[in-house]
């Protein structure tokens, strides 16, 4: 059994204090950086050329070249019309939207651009953004992030950008993409903790090896990005964010990168080839049976080539591991079914401005199909959406009183941190090798608001065709709530969209693939429901979809039963 507790309460009042004085530290040192002087600051000597252009895994859409090409930008989920105008001189559909401009990240599709009319074009859009937001530091296209990301695509794509380019917009690329290099070197250390600082690292490894530099340089940023691996990356290879998405979207960085120090004969960073090693049995382990990652803490939908593409040099093979311990996941699988729990909590209050509020929610697919799931975190939806996302409510687990476990800080200033929430975990696991798996977990966020813990047991057994799940709501000693006690607790199972509901009686539901394989959802315990629901992470965004719910009282009926059988 693991117990796993908070070095201090997250409400404690001088932790915020702290937290309000150290975040009002970094915001005045991030504006030192800033201003129209800034650029004039980090003045100093342009490359003449590029050393390599790093290799981008991700793949390419020639229908998006051809779009952006005409001016029209498909992004974030909108399509901007420019009619004419450059895109980074008028106003832009959203927030998202201005992110995903001002990264670059949509140059990976100029890869299929073969013409010169095209190469010529992508110069301009390329030069219009150097002329309007080149020269002076500032606002969302200097954000430590989407620099970090520029200078990784701009040096990944440079071929592309350059290719029969003049010899002075050469020199303006490079000029700029030096500026670009020099300020993240000066703000990486004010840059918010999590993947944003580890890809500033990152970016600046990569520019050390691509761009002219003295090998002190080069060791200086391999030590750096080393030492920011070996702080974020856990022991069982998850980000320290919980985000099973994030270990994809740093290794499909971090692959590029260590195959750029082997070229061109650099020592690769200590730690590089072994946090990479780490990260794929952990991206395994959250990886379903059908192909798709498990949606826990902020992870959204991730498509099937992209995960594809990084899995191809997996050199670690073997068969995913059972449990993620610091990052505090439970895997259980028999035959062809797969659930995974989420048995923790925020790993710090610095990491939980996307951490949602899903203590013990699971997911489980079979086959090719996922049938339980949590609702993901959106895409490219606003702030409203993302926070509804983050409620314990939008994950396959109990809320009590229509309350999250965790309660998320309304300051503007520090963001929307866990403020309140676990602070305990209890995991206990019994295995008997290909007859059942079984894990047993509760989490005290319900302590606080009601006094009462929430402890689920959930096991796979018959090969894989029965799941046996029970919720019970009890006091910390471990007694039943007092029969008068009113609380009223939900218990929700998020059906992913794909899967077809019918009733079957009362205490039972057929769940339904497309593929015909079928699921019997039993429980005689409360007042079982099936009612609409949001499934945020859609490829396609935010989208309808059903859940069923078991509803009970705490004091009249402080514990429910359910199974999932296979039928077909």
């Amino acid at each position: 059994m693991r117990n796993l507790r908070a070095p201090m309460p997250l409400s404690n009042k001088p932790r915020f204090l702290y937290l309000y004085l150290r975040e009002g530290t970094r915001r005045l040192e991030r504006r030192l950086s800033l201003g129209r002087t800034a650029a004039q600051r980090y003045a100093g000597s342009t490359p003449v050329r590029l050393i390599v252009a790093p290799t981008d895994l991700r793949a390419i859409d020639p229908f998006v070249a051809e779009e952006i090409l005409a001016g029209r930008f498909p992004l974030a989920g909108r399509v901007l019309d420019t009619e004419g105008e450059s895109a980074f001189e008028i106003d832009l559909p959203s927030y998202e939207f201005a992110i995903r401009l001002h990264s670059f990240g949509w140059l990976r599709h100029m890869r299929a651009v073969q013409d010169e009319a095209g190469s010529a074009r992508l110069r301009q859009i390329v030069d219009d953004w150097m002329g309007s937001h080149g020269r002076t530091i500032g606002e969302i296209s200097w954000d430590a992030d989407v620099v970090a990301q520029r200078v990784i695509a701009w040096l990944s794509h440079s071929p592309v950008v350059l290719r029969n380019a003049e010899h002075g917009f050469y020199r303006r690329f490079l000029k700029s993409l030096a500026l670009q290099v020099r300020h993240l070197r000066h703000v990486a250390g004010t840059v918010p903790d999590g993947e944003a600082r580890l890809r500033v690292r990152l970016a600046l490894a990569m520019a050390s090896v691509s761009m002219p530099a003295t090998a002190s340089a080069i060791r200086r940023a391999s030590r750096n990005l080393d030492l920011e691996l070996e702080r974020q990356i856990l022991p069982d290879g998850a980000h320290f964010s919980r985000n099973p998405r994030a270990g994809l979207e740093l290794l499909l960085d971090l692959l590029p990168l260590r195959q750029t120090y082997v070229n061109l004969g650099h020592d690769v960073p200590s730690k590089l080839i072994s946090c990479i090693d780490r990260m794929y049995p952990a991206l395994r382990f959250f990886r379903h049976q059908s192909g798709e990652l498990a949606l826990f803490n902020s992870a959204t939908s991730v498509a099937a080539h992209e995960l594809a593409s990084v899995l191809r040099y997996d050199e670690t093979a073997g068969e995913p591991f059972r449990s993620l311990p610091h990052a505090q996941y439970e895997r259980l699988s028999l035959g062809e079914t797969v659930v995974i729990v989420d048995t923790g909590r925020p790993l710090s209050v610095d990491l939980s401005r996307s951490a949602h509020a899903g203590c013990l929610s699971f997911e489980m697919s079979s086959g090719r199909n996922r049938f339980v799931i949590n609702s993901g975190a959106p895409k490219f939806a606003g702030d409203r959406f993302r926070q509804m996302a983050r409620t314990t409510a939008a994950h396959s687990t109990v809320t009590l009183n229509d309350r999250s476990s965790c309660r998320f800080s309304q300051s503007r200033f520090l963001g929307p941190i866990v403020a309140g929430g676990p602070s305990r975990v209890a995991v206990e696991r019994k295995d008997e090798p290909g007859r059942m798996e079984t894990v047993k977990a509760s989490h005290d966020g319900y302590v606080a608001p009601f006094g009462l813990l929430h402890e689920r047991d959930i096991g796979i057994l018959n090969g894989g065709r029965l799941i046996r799940g029970r919720d019970r709501l009890l006091l910390e000693d471990g007694g039943d709530p007092d029969p008068e006690d009113g609380s009223i607790a939900i218990a929700r199972f998020h059906i992913h969209p794909a899967i077809g509901m019918r009733r079957h009686s009362e205490s039972e539901i057929y769940l339904t693939a497309p593929d015909g394989e079928a699921w019997l959802f039993a429980c005689r315990d409360g007042k079982l429901a099936v009612e609409e629901d949001i499934f945020f992470a859609d490829p396609s965004g935010v989208r309808a979809s059903s859940q069923i719910t078991v509803t009970f009282a705490a004091g009249d009926q402080p514990e429910i039963q359910w199974t999932f059988t296979r039928a077909a």
